[in-house]
C-alpha cells in the first residue's frame, strides 16, 4: 500500500495549480484561490528547513500570490504535530470542510450510456463550477494533465457530470455532481464506473478521492461502491500574529 504522503503526491499531480513553488519536499501552490488543494502548501516530507522557517516561507508565498496562508498535511503526521507547535490551528472555517477523508477504491467497469469525453462541455462546465465560462484558474487546475470529462445526458441536458484524472497509476476522480431533478437514477454510480475503463487504458489501477468528514452522504455512497478510507489531512492557517506580511 502506498505510503499517505506518496498518496497525497500522487492527488497533487492530478489537481494542478497554476503556480507551484518547492522548499525542499513541501509544494507551495496557488491557482487564483479556487479549491483549497490548489492554494495552499502541501506539507509532506521535509521542508529542508526548520519548520518555523518553512511556514515563514508558506506566509511570503501566499501573500505574494494574494491568497490566505494556508498548509495541507497529512493528519496525525510528525508535520502536523509541528505546524500545531508553531502557533498554527485547524482552518475551521474553510467551507468545504477542513478535515478530509482520502478514499480508495476499485475501479469502475464501465457503462455504455455515459461518455468520457477529451474535451469538456458548456454542460459539464456548468455542473462543475457553476457557469460554462470558467476562470483561467478553473480551467488550469480542471483540464492541465491526463484527463476525462464525463457526462451523463438525459433527453438532451447535462445531468450529471465527473473529472477523471490519472496521475501515476492512480486514477483520481473529483468534482462528482448530478443535478438535483434528476438524483436517484443511478447516474452517480454510472459516472464513477465510466471512467473505470478510461483509466485502465491510461495504466490505473486503482481509484482515490477526497471527502470532507462531515459528508455523510458522499461518505455512504463511496462506502457502497467499494471504497475505504486510507488516510486523512487537515488544513491549518496561522494562529494570531503567526504570519506577518513582510513585504509590507
Amino acid at each position: 500500500m502506498d505510503s499517505s504522503e506518496t498518496l497525497e503526491l500522487r492527488c497533487a499531480d492530478a489537481w494542478p495549480a497554476v503556480t507551484v513553488d518547492k522548499i525542499g519536499d513541501w509544494r507551495l501552490r496557488a491557482a487564483g484561490g479556487f479549491t483549497g488543494r490548489a492554494n495552499s502548501a502541501l506539507a509532506v516530507g521535509d521542508p529542508g528547513m526548520p519548520i518555523g522557517s518553512a511556514l515563514a516561507a508558506v506566509c511570503d508565498f501566499a501573500h505574494a500570490h494574494a491568497i490566505p496562508p494556508v498548509v495541507h498535511v497529512v493528519a496525525g503526521s510528525a508535520n502536523e504535530r509541528a505546524i500545531e507547535a508553531a502557533g498554527w490551528v485547524p482552518n475551521t472555517g474553510h467551507a468545504a470542510g477542513h478535515l478530509v477523508s482520502v478514499l480508495t477504491g476499485p475501479l469502475g467497469e464501465g457503462a455504455e450510456e455515459v461518455p468520457v469525453l477529451p474535451e469538456p462541455t458548456d454542460g459539464w462546465w456548468e455542473l462543475t463550477v457553476g457557469r460554462p465560462d470558467p476562470t483561467d484558474a478553473e480551467r488550469h487546475v480542471l483540464t492541465t494533465g491526463e484527463i476525462g470529462y464525463a457526462v451523463a445526458e438525459v433527453m438532451g441536458v447535462t445531468a450529471g457530470a465527473v473529472r477523471a484524472a490519472v496521475a501515476d497509476d492512480v486514477l483520481h476522480i473529483a468534482r462528482l455532481a448530478v443535478r438535483p431533478d434528476y438524483r436517484r437514477r443511478g447516474l452517480a454510480s454510472a459516472l464513477m464506473a465510466a471512467c473505470g475503463p478510461w483509466a485502465a487504458e491510461r495504466g490505473a489501477t486503482r481509484t482515490v478521492l477526497q471527502v470532507a468528514v462531515d459528508n455523510a452522504g458522499a461518505l455512504a455512497f463511496y462506502e457502497r461502491l467499494g471504497f475505504t478510507e486510507h488516510h486523512r489531512y487537515r488544513y491549518w492557517v496561522p494562529g494570531p500574529r503567526a504570519c506577518e506580511d513582510r513585504s509590507l
